[in-house]
């Protein structure tokens, strides 16, 4: 049995890579690593890598994380400066026992060191929707954007072993230095490969104060289907948060146990995720909250091609 899952459209194509290399019994890190650095390369995507948004100094800054469910080692990268591929560099951290989360020039140090590609990050496009975002704000505080598209991926492969892995940008327009929740363990991923793993997506403020993917891994632990612990974290982050402080941000999240079931919830209008299993090919879904419970349904193509259209379209 193998199968991935990743939050959002932007994961398709390089879940589609992940799931060849899985189908054919090759390592689930390896495979893992793959799906994250397509959507790394790809320009057209915002909120993660190359042509990710800038802070609000104009300059990208990018986390990534990994994570190995037998040894639970983890590896970590936060506010970098052009590192082609962190979630490589992150991988590369979780074979340390220390030192394996660095920050800023210290991860951009080590990546030097160790030969991963060095790249300029801010294209042109995001430049251009830089510059909007400014001739909009001029009168007014900066604010960061309202997406929140982190990559998070979760594998099983046909060893039984689990991985998680994120990579992101962050919020447009962030304060410079600012850290989400992408790369923290426990908030932005976590998996244990006896159990199961979460990877999560939404505004990382929020996310960080539930720990919610450890939380969901530990119902799962508890007896919890996949999809019932999701469920039930996802209700009551957002419940606690608006209790505690009058609105709870975007949360999402996406799961797999051992067995390579999966699950999903979000207290967003939609959100999409993809996923590939040995049982089913591979799927984009669009899932929204109706009460205490996420439904989900097959993205139709009037949907995908509005996606294509919309990442494309010019700036204005």
């Amino acid at each position: 049995m193998w199968a991935i899952i990743a939050t959002w459209r932007m994961a398709a194509e390089g879940l589609a890579e992940a799931a060849n290399l899985l189908s054919k019994g090759e390592h689930g890190g390896q495979a893992l690593v793959k799906a994250i650095t397509m959507v790394e390369d790809f320009p057209f995507y915002k909120s993660v890598g190359y042509g990710g948004l800038p802070n609000e100094n104009g300059i990208v800054e990018l986390d990534a994380a990994y994570m190995d469910g037998n040894t639970l080692s983890v590896g970590a990268v936060a506010s970098t400066h052009d590192i082609a591929n962190p979630v490589l560099v992150a991988q590369k951290l979780s074979e340390y026992p220390v030192n394996s989360f660095l920050v800023g020039e210290g991860a951009e140090e080590f990546a030097t060191k160790n030969g991963f590609a060095r790249k300029t990050m801010l294209t042109d496009r995001a430049k251009q929707h830089y510059q909007k975002r400014l001739n909009e704000l001029k009168s007014q505080e900066l604010k960061a954007y309202t997406g929140h598209d982190t990559i998070a991926a979760i594998c099983l492969d046909t060893s039984g072993s689990m991985y998680a892995a994120t990579s992101t940008s962050g919020l447009f327009m962030k304060k410079h230095g600012r850290v989400g929740d992408s790369p923290i363990c426990g908030s932005g991923f976590y998996v244990q490969s006896e159990i199961g793993g979460v990877g999560a997506t939404g505004l990382g403020e929020d996310l960080m104060k539930g720990a919610i993917s450890f939380q969901i891994t530990m119902l799962m632990k508890q007896g919890l289907s996949v999809q019932q612990a999701c469920e039930t974290a996802v209700n009551d982050l957002d419940t606690l948060l608006k209790k505690k402080r009058g609105q709870a941000g975007d949360i999402s999240v996406v799961a797999l146990d051992k067995n390579g079931d999966f699950g999903v919830a979000t207290n967003i209008d939609t959100f999409s995720f993809v996923v590939a299993t040995a049982r089913s090919p591979l799927s984009i879904y669009l899932c929204e909250r109706d009460g205490v419970h996420t439904k989900y349904r097959i993205a139709d193509k009037e949907w995908l091609d509005a996606y294509q259209k919309r990442i494309h379209e010019p700036i204005m």
